[in-house]
């Protein structure tokens, strides 16, 4: 596992962090185990380090209100292992972390051993998902399935504001400004690629294509910070 060396694990249950970075060190070898107890804390961390090989993220902890994020994540990070270890067994949960482009969703449920087990089929390839969802046969009738041709309604962008974190929100207003990237990362104290997450998070949670449609759903849906 030499070339697995630094995780980080985003949850806000400190035990949890703790107990989850003890199996990431006694059994799969990583040197060092990153915490993070928000979305906010966890994007900051993975911008301030290019040493960081696995993310581990709850689904449960503040700023985590959708998969999209983890989504922007994966668009940014290409080599990054991202999973999800969540308490949640919801399929409509799995499915939609599975469909931001997620290398696994492990219940918090495992035992120690099965918990690395699953993990170590993440960091060899594997995509891992939960037997509830691996086995369905490919044919199996959906349990709340949609007309042909219809699609599940996702948050409208009216909604997807009041979704955003708090660090998402100052960037959007930011960028509302003309800010560029470099501008808004010296502002905020953050590093350029933080800014690069938290831009590619903006787009999927409003629904927009770049930049400027971006700014168009902030100044519209967006209240002025207060002074």
């Amino acid at each position: 596992m030499n070339a697995f060396n630094v995780a980080i694990v985003a949850d806000d249950d400190e035990f949890f962090r703790i107990a989850l970075a003890a199996i990431l060190k006694n059994q799969l070898g990583f040197t060092e185990v990153v915490e993070a107890a928000s979305l906010d804390e966890a994007i900051e961390r993975l911008a301030d380090r290019g040493d960081i090989s696995l993310a581990l993220f709850d689904l449960a902890m503040p700023g985590m209100e959708s998969a999209a994020s983890l989504g922007a994540v994966r668009d940014i990070h290409p080599a990054l292992k991202v999973a999800v270890v969540s308490a949640s067994a919801r399929r409509s949960d799995i499915l939609a972390a599975l469909a931001a482009g997620i290398h696994g969703y492990v219940p918090k449920g495992l035992g120690a051993t099965d918990l690395a087990v699953a993990i170590r089929a993440i960091l060899n390839g594997s995509v891992y998902v939960p037997p509830s969802i691996a086995g369905r046969t490919p044919f199996s009738p959906d349990p709340d399935p949609l007309p042909i041709g219809e699609v599940r309604p996702e948050k409208q962008p009216q909604r997807a504001i009041e979704f955003l974190t708090p660090r998402q929100r100052e960037v959007l207003w930011l960028l509302v400004q003309g800010f560029s990237n470099k501008e808004i990362a010296r502002k905020l104290r953050l590093g350029e690629g933080t800014v690069k997450i938290h831009m590619a998070a903006l787009f999927r949670s409003l629904r927009v294509r770049n930049r400027q449609e971006a700014a168009a759903a902030g100044a519209r849906l967006l209240p002025a910070p207060e002074r």
